[in-house]
């Protein structure tokens, strides 16, 4: 039975060896990484365990292999001290683990980059090669490269020795990268990508087209050492003329310190100008470093104490299509799920036709997934085609009642023609009108919605206030309900009869308005019956509406069956009416501000009634006319958006300072 349990041990480990070797050519040599890094790292931790309870596997297992073998386009030489890699830990038991070992608990803490590694050697303060990682023994000749970027510098200044061999990481600034897509005829995946394919370029003068930015972080040949620790060699590199990550390094001396700064850095992840994918934790000692040592492909002091990862590889299953309540189609990815970030997606939106076609996605690719935001997962991009991947032909009829398909002039969407009758864009009318900032109405969710439209017990708003009265005893004998369900729905609905002009202007579903327009039509018109009399002018003259808005608002208001389903609704609700009163005064009267992100101490209601009590218009995107982004944690494409911009960022502290 053993001999059993051995042929298939060495079997799966034979084939871990081989899927990590595959992987390690597609993401080393041709930069271009076929599964995402928590599949990569599952597959190597499997391997490292069956090699530590099974040592005869490890001759030529994982644990002696670093990077992939040098790609032959490129002259190469060997490392005079090996470039290793770093292992990795996933959770605070393992950190754990680690530090329990040491005999040393001074530790340093970096950013661990999302680059390319090089090596830098320096005679006499010249640079006279540069090196990638390659094998972790003989790394590909990039020195012309190297010289193109800035942050490397061609001769190092103060004191230094005669020889030293400084190692850092390459990488891209995520605002390079996305103008580098815009211009490029194929884009990138990732700021890692477009680093690794602009360096490993024959010819330099492309390299130094892209703007690529570098970090120094450590060392390996050198003819003398003039410091004792990390922290110092950090103060050294930035007297050479590198750059370093000093800004968001860390000093500790226990786990409960490290994961903390573990969970600090977390936070910071989306502000942060590049894309780092974990901490590197390092004994600050260098005489302790070496006495430590290293395992056949990594150091025994410092480990990679990696993130959750934010993008994943995985197989795109089908192309679905949603249609909302304003009739538009949006064509849904459904994935095989994976994990990203702690999260498992199965589904991302593909947001239209022309999406669909300038990615090139066909349903059976491999294709690359990321949470923008940290929050909404979105297609990126193909890793990997298939033979047999089919291209998505779009709807031209709605999948949900059969009405023809539309693209107005000018227009992206493609939107289903049957406004009146389609049972999808009933459903998301009326989802948006019971939502929290429109009529807040609990017990109405998507699910009650159907089982009542499916029965016709709601065909519009107005039907919503009398389903109780007309249909309570119905209600009370299907699944899932009872006297206190139908008695809770009841009270809920009455509450909702009365309701503040803005929520009612936002909750009746006018094209293109939404909370912050909803707000400005109430202030400046006050009643709910100047809106509807409001002219095409009168509305233009309204700060923060255009032609295309006020003309959306003229139109939902001259419709017929608007008029007969607002006159409905007027017999069931009360509207109160808005004071055309405005903060004149106020310290930020005037200013545009944009919230993104995740505040630690309020709501975004709250913080955006605080920012309109000062006097400040809170607008829902970020243009060149926006004065303040207010940023919390997690903030995504705004806060990069305003950074491109120029515009001034504020966080949480700052608000509650000039509040103060």
């Amino acid at each position: 039975m053993s001999e059993n349990i051995d042929l298939f041990i060495r079997a799966e480990h034979a084939e871990l060896l081989e899927k990590l070797a595959k992987w390690d050519i597609a993401y080393h040599q041709n930069d271009a990484p076929i599964v995402d890094d928590a599949t990569y790292d599952a597959a190597k931790s499997r391997a490292l365990e069956l090699e530590e309870k099974y040592p005869e596997l490890a001759k030529n297992g994982a644990s002696t292999r670093v990077g992939a073998a040098v790609s032959s386009k490129f002259k190469s030489y060997p490392h005079v001290v090996p470039m290793l890699s770093i292992s990795d830990v996933f959770n605070q038991a393992e950190v754990q683990d680690w530090f329990s070992k040491l005999t040393s608990h001074d530790i340093f803490i970096e950013l661990k980059i999302d680059g390319v590694s090089f090596a830098a050697r320096y005679e006499h303060g010249v640079l006279v090669r540069g090196l990638t990682r390659g094998s972790g023994v003989a790394g590909e000749d990039i020195t012309a490269n190297l010289r193109t970027i800035p942050d490397i510098p061609q001769k190092l200044s103060g004191e230094y020795p005669d020889v030293i061999e400084v190692r850092g990481e390459v990488y891209m600034l995520r605002s390079d990268f996305i103008a580098l897509n815009e211009r490029s005829h194929k884009p990138f995946a990732n700021p890692r990508n477009a680093a690794a394919g602009s360096l490993r370029q024959l010819d330099a003068g492309i390299t130094a087209k892209r703007k690529l930015s570098a970090f120094g972080y450590t060392y390996g040949d050198l003819s003398e050492r003039t410091w004792n620790t990390q922290s110092e060699y950090f103060e050294k590199l930035e007297s050479w003329g590198f750059k370093t990550t000093r800004a968001w390094a860390r000093h500790v001396h226990s786990v409960a310190e490290i994961q903390d700064v573990y969970n600090d850095i977390m936070a910071q992840r989306a502000e942060i100008p590049f894309d780092i994918d974990g901490l590197v934790i390092k004994v600050n000692d260098v005489a302790t470093q070496e006495r430590m040592g290293s395992r056949a492909n990594s150091p025994r002091w410092e480990v990679a104490y990696k993130f959750p990862a934010a993008r994943g590889i995985t197989l795109l299953r089908d192309i679905t299509i949603q249609v909302g309540r304003t009739g538009v189609l949006t064509p849904v990815a459904e994935l095989e799920p994976i994990n990203i970030g702690g999260v498992v997606v199965s589904r991302a939106t593909l947001h239209n036709a022309d999406e669909i076609a300038r990615l090139g996605v066909k349903i059976g690719d491999k294709i690359i997934v990321q949470r923008a935001g940290d929050v909404i997962p979105q297609i990126i991009g193909v890793a990997e085609t298939s033979d047999n991947a089919a291209t998505y032909v779009f709807p031209d009829v709605c999948p949900v009642c059969g009405a023809a398909v539309v693209r107005d002039s000018g227009a992206v969407a493609r939107r289903c023609v049957n406004s009146l009758s389609c049972p999808a864009q009933r459903l998301g009318e009326l989802e948006h009108f019971v939502s929290r900032h429109a009529f807040d109405i609990d017990g109405l969710g998507v699910k009650q919605l159907e089982l009542f439209i499916e029965r016709g017990w709601i065909a519009s708003p107005a039907d919503i206030f009398t389903i109780v009265a007309l249909h309570g005893d119905a209600i009370k004998n299907l699944d899932g309900f009872g006297d206190k369900s139908v008695s809770n729905l009841e009270k809920s609905i009455n509450n909702a009869r009365n309701i503040d002009l803005h929520r009612f202007l936002y909750a009746i579903g006018i094209p293109e308005v939404g909370e912050v327009t909803a707000k400005l039509l109430a202030k400046k018109f006050g009643n709910l019956r100047s809106v509807r009399n409001a002219t095409f002018a009168e509305l233009k003259n309204v700060d923060g509406i255009g032609d295309v808005m006020a003309n959306e608002i003229v139109s939902f208001f001259s419709d017929e069956h608007n008029k007969k389903i607002l006159d409905d609704l007027l017999t069931q609700v009360t509207i109160i009416d808005a004071k055309q009163v405005e903060n004149t005064d106020g310290p930020l009267v005037g200013k545009k501000i944009v919230l993104t992100g995740t505040l630690a101490n309020y709501t975004r209601d709250e913080m955006r009634e605080i920012l309109e009590g000062l006097g400040a218009r809170v607008q829902s995107s970020v243009s060149p006319k926006t004065d303040i982004v207010l940023a919390g944690s997690d903030a995504g494409s705004k806060l990069q958006k305003a950074t491109e911009l120029g515009i001034t960022i504020w966080s949480e502290s700052d608000i509650e300072k000039f509040i103060k």
